[in-house]
């Protein structure tokens, strides 16, 4: 662990996600002190969550021997759309929230600062202040998780559109007619592509009696399932694995192509767990899928690479917001 200065106010980074809960402390110069991690189990509802995330993060700071005092501010990414003046989340499909005061509950039970953002958002963020030194203008973020989001840089800063909801990506209709998501749409990114989704696709096969080496890894119900068995079951020849793996890449670099299209960014970075697990398996056929479906001339410099940050893109991100907040 780096050596903790004794006169520093500290920031912490939390990451809401559908699953799982990451908490990190962090310096005024975004250096990671320590984290936990908890389950989200948000089949609980709204109030059991947040007392979950005031778990994480007094775990975080006991994790590096820290005070609840010696912390400056919190920023939280929450999936789903946000209203950021208000600390509130209005709607988050994987959590089954609707218009959930977060802000206000943990200010209430914690007694600091709490800055809310969309979670994807964060993660653009926190890859762009760290990763990517702020140098580019113009960043394209897209995270593969529970389900898929997006954060937008434009000319430097990050963009939140008129409703402050702007990088919905997961939410972009790219298959008329298709699989049914979360939010009530049929055929969006998200329900082609999200690591819910490919679960699902893979647990419906299996119970049509398609055969694949992950029931011998995991029993025939699949229900401990992870993005780390997918890579596992393609390195032992899994075609069927391999198969639903790379439709989802082919889905996401068509999404890629259309932003590209729209919004023609410098970089494009693709995080989240789905591609922590999988880069290898996926980001050849992204890239390629991309340039593909891409209008000619679109992609000349562009920049597509997976984020070495990995799971702690949105903490770190929630570090970088809470300090600029909090600047005096």
């Amino acid at each position: 662990m780096p050596e903790i200065p004794q006169k520093t106010e500290y920031l912490i980074g939390v990451d809401l996600g559908g699953t799982k809960i990451l908490a990190g402390v962090f310096t005024p110069d975004i250096k990671c002190l320590g984290k936990a991690k908890v389950s989200t189990k948000a089949v609980r509802g709204p109030d059991a969550v947040v007392e979950r995330i005031i778990r994480c993060v007094q775990d975080a700071i006991d994790e590096c021997d820290l005070d609840m005092k010696q912390v400056r501010g919190v920023g939280v990414g929450a999936p789903g759309a946000v209203n950021t003046d208000e600390g509130r989340v209005i709607f988050a499909p994987n959590l089954k929230w609707e218009n959930v005061a977060l802000k206000k509950a943990l200010e209430k039970e914690l007694g600091l600062p709490i800055f809310v953002e969309n979670d994807c958002n964060l993660c653009t963020l926190g890859v762009y202040e760290t990763e990517l030194e702020g140098r580019p203008r113009h960043v394209l973020g897209i995270f593969l998780g529970t389900g898929i989001g997006g954060g937008l840089i434009i000319d430097g800063k990050l963009y939140s559109g008129f409703n402050r909801t702007a990088g919905e990506i997961g939410h972009m209709v790219i298959e008329v007619g298709g699989a049914k998501c979360e939010c009530g749409n049929r055929g969006c990114f998200e329900a082609l592509a999200g690591r819910a989704a490919l679960f699902k696709k893979i647990q419906g096969a299996v119970r049509d009696g398609q055969k694949t080496v992950l029931t011998e890894m995991l029993g025939p119900s699949l229900e401990d399932l992870r993005s780390g068995d997918l890579r596992k079951a393609i390195k032992r020849g899994d075609k069927f694995v391999e198969k639903v793996v790379e439709e989802a890449a082919e889905y996401t670099g068509i999404a890629v192509a259309n932003l590209i299209n729209i919004l023609n960014p410098e970089v494009v970075v693709l995080g989240g767990g789905l591609i922590d697990a999988l880069e290898d398996e996926m980001m050849a056929i992204i890239v390629e899928t991309a340039l593909d479906y891409s209008m000619a001339g679109t992609t000349r410099g562009i920049e597509i690479r997976a984020s070495k940050l990995g799971d702690d893109a949105g903490i770190t991100g929630g570090a970088v917001l809470a300090r600029a907040m909090t600047k005096q």
